[in-house]
């Protein structure tokens, strides 16, 4: 796939979820793009669409979303810069940089707490100005990204400093999106040129291992230069998939890490388990005394070691006088040959969860080869929707849709055979299906979390129907589409009519259905037609409008996201009094 046939695909994505007469494009852009962003681990936390426009004198404010990490020590924001065409075109640097001066003008009216007597207080951007100015003080990172669907000539800007804190400005382009898309990582992204950061290459042992699998080399990685690419990368360093970043606050582990290289750092590699990790490529030379050495690494993530890598960064900031000159940290690096996205990922989640023992990992975050991922990946392969030729397309590992159309689509004839086949427009990621299925077993307020973190709920809930050896079959997996392509047209007709939580009004829409109508609903029906009927989508709108007016009266002043999230929220919303069904539902019976 091209560049300018990616770009197609992504404005593709955008018109199949607008309806007509809809003036959002920009925002479902930014959905899009935050979502994916979210899938490859680049954001600290899943995101919020927060369209928001204004000014203060005659400087603009811009958010277009937000992402603060659980603990509220990371904070991404996102503004959008979409042009709509349908040819590749160039964004300069300016334009660039006035999207993200816009943005920190809304960042700094935040930080200095202004944000209350300056924005409408109905608007998610008021409530979004409170959280960040009471936590302002306590940021370790804030990342600003521009998202655009034209091409940028500089995707990484210099820090800017607001109340004291650096500020990462970044571009996220339709180019870095495509690699991203097009490879389902962005560990491409990362590189380690040691000769840069060390001064020359680092000492190892390397055994190449097998060209089908994977080779490992031996070293000890300088504190500096962990420090240095943690300073550089963030929170992406860590991901690989199976773990998000965890906090280096209150952990005894990090207390006893901060303790040695505060107090004994020539120690550190005698008292570290050190770390693991996975790149792509790595280029062997010579060190200074001619032995064998890594000169650089590409695509390389830390699969274990988040916390030792974290601790490095925030004692050192905390405490300069740190000597990490001294410190040395043991590494094993893991050189990955696989080609099947699939394989990789299973490979990868097998190397963290044998290696943490620090922290424990999730067996929940390492499901790309679970029994119930696989059947349903195989039951997506082989029933075909009622016309007898498209089909869905579910992408049991991140990349797997792209890998295809790259490796069958041999010719333009074969590619827009299968693009005819499998649309984008059906292709379901694991994190879709969790959603989708959790809102319709009424648990909103667990789709409101986020992505990875209903997906894990999920799973459980998957674990203990599949402890007897069940797994879907083809009614099942009619049924899971059925919920899912509800759930789709339903986020199509709310769009336009709410200016915020639409995410939360979606998930909390289709828990309200359930609970109405759910025994009822003809999932079979709507499987056959692959839609819903204009009769349901105008009972949809009239429910929808009551499940807004309730989350506004029930949060009592709180942040509507945030609410959304809680049990009591739930109760509330799920058993509160709706307007009767209309008569003659198609989908009823």
């Amino acid at each position: 796939m091209t560049l300018q046939e990616f770009l197609q695909e992504i404005l593709a994505q955008v018109r199949a979820q607008m309806v007509d007469g809809s003036p959002f494009e920009e925002t479902v852009f930014s959905e899009i793009v935050m979502k994916h962003m979210t899938e490859v681990g680049v954001t600290v936390a899943e995101p919020v669409s927060c369209d928001y426009k204004g000014k203060v004198g005659q400087g603009i404010l811009r958010l277009s979303g937000y992402a603060v990490s659980e603990d509220g020590d990371q904070v991404d924001l996102f503004v959008s810069l979409y042009d709509g065409a349908g040819a590749i075109s160039s964004i300069s640097d300016t334009d660039s940089k006035n999207a993200a001066e816009q943005c920190l003008r809304f960042l700094r009216l935040c930080a200095e707490g202004r944000a209350g007597d300056t924005l409408d207080p109905s608007h998610d951007a008021s409530s979004l100005g409170e959280i960040l100015h009471s936590i302002y003080k306590d940021l370790d990172q804030i990342r600003i990204y521009v998202l655009t669907d034209r091409v940028a000539k500089s995707r990484h800007f210099a820090a800017r400093e607001i109340g004291g804190k650096l500020v990462h400005l970044e571009v996220m382009d339709i180019e870095r999106l495509y690699r991203h898309m097009s490879e389902g990582k962005p560990r491409d992204e990362l590189m380690a040129d040691f000769g840069e950061l060390a001064g020359s290459a680092l000492p190892c042992i390397f055994v190449p291992g097998s060209k089908e699998d994977y080779g490992y080399a031996l070293t000890a990685l300088p504190g500096e230069v962990l420090r240095v690419l943690y300073e550089k990368f963030g929170a992406r360093l860590l991901e690989a998939n199976v773990r998000s970043f965890l906090s280096a606050k209150g952990k005894g582990v990090n207390a006893g890490i901060q303790s040695t290289l505060r107090n004994e750092p020539s120690r550190f590699m005698a008292y570290n388990n050190g770390i693991v990790v996975v790149a792509d490529e790595v280029h062997l030379g010579r060190t200074d005394d001619g032995s064998i050495g890594i000169s650089w690494l590409k695509g390389l993530q830390i699969v274990n070691g988040g916390q030792t890598t974290a601790s490095i960064f925030f004692t050192k900031r905390k405490y300069p006088d740190v000597d990490l000159s001294k410190v040395r940290v043991p590494a094993k690096i893991i050189v990955m040959n696989q080609q099947d996205p699939a394989d990789e990922e299973a490979l990868i989640s097998d190397i963290s969860r044998f290696a943490n023992s620090q922290n424990a990992v999730k067996l929940s975050d390492l499901s790309a080869n679970k029994p119930f991922h696989v059947e349903v990946e195989r039951l997506s392969t082989s029933v075909y929707c009622p016309d007898g030729v498209s089909r869905w397309f579910y992408e049991r590992a991140a990349g797997s849709y792209n890998t295809l159309l790259t490796r069958m689509g041999t010719t333009p004839a074969r590619l827009k055979a299968l693009k005819d086949e499998m649309p984008v427009s059906r292709k379901i990621t694991k994190t879709d299906l969790a959603k989708y299925l959790m809102a319709w077993e009424q648990q909103p307020h667990l789709v409101s979390l986020g992505s990875q973190k209903n997906f894990d709920r999920f799973m459980e809930r998957v674990a203990e129907q599949c402890q007897d050896g069940w797994l879907p079959g083809v009614e099942d997996y009619k049924a899971m589409i059925a919920k899912a392509k509800l759930f789709r047209d339903m986020e199509k007709l709310i769009r336009p009519m709410f200016p915020a939580f639409k995410a939360n009004i979606a998930a909390y829409l289709v828990g309200v259905l359930s609970r109405q109508l759910g025994e009822k609903i003809n999932l079979e029906r709507i499987w056959l037609k692959q839609g819903i009927s204009p009769q349901l989508s105008q009972q949809l709108k009239i429910w929808a409008d009551e499940v807004n007016t309730n989350l506004q009266a029930t949060a009592n002043g709180r942040m509507v996201s945030e609410w959304a999230k809680k049990a009591e929220c739930k109760d509330a919303l799920l058993e509160a009094t709706y307007s009767a069904p209309m008569i003659g539902l198609p989908e009823i019976g």
